[in-house]
């Protein structure tokens, strides 16, 4: 029960800073805001305060702001409708949505790296049998503290370094054990593996896991400032990556993509590992809401961009009759796509439903 008000909890709060995005820009912008909805479906209950009436529905995974004049086709040309204002104050309520969501991630990363990032410690746990380490001269409890002449202080600084030896030329390691400090020259094996977009791809290897010592590793606040903003911008551009890789068959998609169930097992295991994951898995999902929103798909917010670019080109907006029958192909395909991609999260994360 706990997993589940948590999933929702996280799921109503992604919704929320996303559609804030749009009403705090509509407002500022002199555009009417007629409803704000956390949900999809039957009201629940709300409020009205001023011109706005605040409500929760019944589905939390959704929601909408219902601004004045937001079809073409009802818009009476008063000053407080949103076709009656210029393309760049449209354009502005219209991405205000996911810039929200960027800005939310980007502020969860900073407080992550302030808080500590759960790191391994680069001490080694076991050798593994088949892999260079083995007959180094390496033991369990040894801490490396250099690679390559490089330094390194925990585990994926380690890990960074092996897996792009792929010439077969040895490292050099330096350990200490006890107090003594030792150097070993290690050649990693290469091997073939799949990178996270399911390619081929080949790295370095020596044969040594971690010992399970975690620590925080933590940041002052500008060196976490820039190491948020790296972080954001890397998933920004991996997302973008992995999309054009599912478009081009480059990436599988059964095992590429998952949608709210797969999200809500995810937050749920992120949830059990504790607050820190908690925020990293909000944060992964709020960069991927911005750009899956900014696609240029009909009744996304990309779409919405789409057909502002149009009217910008012709000179005057499509039709409100064209806006609509290309939002209806593109909601029936969404829902078809939900669904596929719905049954593909219950048989990948919960196998016994494969029998």
């Amino acid at each position: 029960m706990l997993t589940i008000l948590v999933v929702v909890a996280v799921f109503s709060i992604l919704v929320l800073v996303h559609e804030l995005g749009h009403m705090f820009a509509a407002k500022k912008l002199g555009v009417k805001v007629e409803k704000f909805s956390l949900g999809f479906g039957k009201k629940l209950f709300g409020i009205k305060r001023g011109e706005t009436e605040y409500v929760v529905s019944v589905c939390p995974f959704g929601g909408y702001v219902k601004l004045a004049g937001d079809n073409p086709a009802e818009c009476q040309g008063t000053a407080e409708e949103f076709y009656s204002k210029s393309f760049f104050a449209r354009f502005l309520i219209i991405t205000a949505g996911p810039l929200t969501n960027y800005f939310f991630a980007f502020i969860l990363f900073i407080v992550i790296f302030i808080m500590g990032v759960p790191s391994f410690t680069a001490k080694v746990d076991r050798l593994l049998p088949g892999y260079p380490a083995v007959t180094s001269g390496l033991r369990e409890g040894d801490s490396i503290f250099e690679v390559g002449g490089k330094g390194i202080e925990y585990w994926d600084d380690l890990v960074a370094i092996v897996q792009k030896s792929t010439t077969g030329a040895p490292l050099e390691f330096k350990v200490t054990r006890g107090e003594e400090i030792l150097t070993f020259k290690i050649p990693p094996k290469v091997v073939k593996t799949k990178n996270i977009f399911g390619q081929e791809t080949m790295i370095g290897m020596i044969g040594i896991s971690p010992r399970k010592e975690i620590v925080l590793v933590r940041h002052g606040l500008l060196e976490a400032i820039a190491l948020g903003g790296k972080r954001t911008v890397m998933l920004t551009t991996l997302t973008y990556k992995g999309l054009w890789l599912l478009i081009t068959g480059g990436m599988p998609l059964k095992e590429s993509v998952a949608g709210p169930i797969g999200i809500a097992f995810l937050i749920g295991q992120a949830a059990k590992l504790g607050f820190i994951y908690l925020l990293s898995i909000m944060a992964h999902i709020n960069v991927a809401l911005a750009v899956f929103n900014l696609l240029p798909i009909p009744i996304l917010d990309g779409g919405h961009i789409l057909f502002l670019a149009i009217e910008r080109l012709r000179g005057r907006p499509v039709s409100p009759r064209a806006q609509e029958m290309v939002g209806q192909i593109a909601l029936y395909i969404l829902i078809a796509f939900a669904l596929f991609i719905s049954w593909n999260d219950i048989t990948r994360f919960f196998p016994f439903m494969r029998r």
